[in-house]
């Protein structure tokens, strides 16, 4: 059988035995409820890693957006984003389904979104065009290879909108953190909320996280409920989640450094994309190709598996789950590779 390295994505990390330890031993009670005491133990230690008043534990960092955005909209709205973003792409509609606003999306190709562009769409309300509610940005910025963010273009675009609130979708939130070497709490501290997924590169088996000020997170709370994700004895999922805030962030370097030697081997191979290999700063790969979906299903073939983010444009990522002598493979692999019809 062929062997196979799995870069397809960090969601496939596997929950360590620490993780399984303390899930096993967990102190539990009912969250509905706000009993469970290793919830709200998780809730307040990301609280107060972000530098937020309050913390609410969800079980999926799509829900966490989906609160985020019936917390701080109202139907009709306008939401400024990347047009790359996760939760203009990547969340199946939801907005639109859940809170009813419209995305009006701006260019992100780099991971950054020009405060310019976002000024010129609030500036329209003027000309009788749509309230803007709020603005999302992603943290670290997956289609563009996990760009981190530079905190002072998030505190300048924060302070450039005014009253209105700045959501932070963090997913890879402590990736950013481990490559810059920005606290989560000056990533966060100009933004009105913050989420992180606890699922990816910390390996616990599920949950994220959304922080903010207290009176939101409790508004938060019920918008869970509305949305089917209260749930009861959680604080087994809770304790894996402490656990990957306690161990598993530092380690994220050994991720972005095996990224990187990825990263050189794809522009090695394919130079025809001129894919610069520098630009890849964490865990992600990705870059453009014209036959991208055929590359991807090829080096599956071979034991390579990654995955694509558009038809052009393939991805792979690492994660706990892969060691450098699967890097090593990855390289023997590319070294041979020839594609069909090529």
């Amino acid at each position: 059988m062929t062997r196979r390295v799995d870069l397809r994505s960090d969601t496939v990390t596997q929950p360590t035995e620490a993780m399984r330890d303390a899930m096993f031993r967990a102190v539990v009670g009912d969250d509905g409820y706000n009993e469970d005491p290793t919830v709200r133990a998780l809730e307040e230690r990301y609280a107060e890693m972000v530098g937020k008043e309050a913390a609410v534990f969800v079980p999926s960092g799509v829900m966490a957006n989906q609160i985020a955005l019936r917390i701080l909209t109202s139907p009709g709205d306008l939401v400024i984003a990347g047009r790359a973003q996760h939760v203009v792409s990547f969340e199946m509609g939801a907005a639109a389904r859940n809170s009813s606003v419209q995305f009006v999306t701006v260019d992100d190709t780099s991971g950054t979104v020009a405060l310019r562009d976002v000024l010129d769409i609030i500036d329209a309300e003027q000309d009788h065009q749509p309230h803007v509610s709020m603005v999302s940005l992603e943290n670290t910025h997956m289609p563009s290879g996990g760009t981190p963010l530079d905190v002072a273009d998030i505190t300048s675009m924060a302070s450039a909108i005014g009253e209105r609130p700045l959501h932070l979708d963090g997913a890879r939130l402590f990736n950013a953190v481990v490559a810059t070497g920005t606290t989560a709490a000056q990533y966060a501290a100009p933004a009105t909320t913050v989420m992180t997924c606890l699922s990816k590169g910390l390996c616990a088996p599920a949950g994220s996280l959304l922080a903010g000020p207290s009176a939101l997170m409790e508004r938060g709370r019920i918008e869970r409920k509305r949305l089917g994700g209260a749930m009861r004895q959680a604080g087994f999922l809770a304790a894996a989640g402490l656990v990957a805030l306690d161990t598993m962030i530092e380690r994220l370097a050994d991720d972005h450094a095996r990224a990187s030697t990825l990263a050189h081997l794809f522009a090695t191979t394919f130079p025809e994309t001129g894919f610069d290999p520098s630009t890849c700063r964490t865990n992600i790969v990705a870059f453009d190709h014209p036959q991208a979906r055929q590359l991807v299903s090829e080096l599956a073939n071979l034991g390579v598996e990654g995955d694509t983010v558009g038809p052009r444009r393939a991805r792979f990522v690492t994660h706990a789950g892969v060691s450098d002598d699967d890097v090593s493979f990855v390289a023997e692999v590319l070294a041979q590779f020839r594609p069909a019809g090529g």
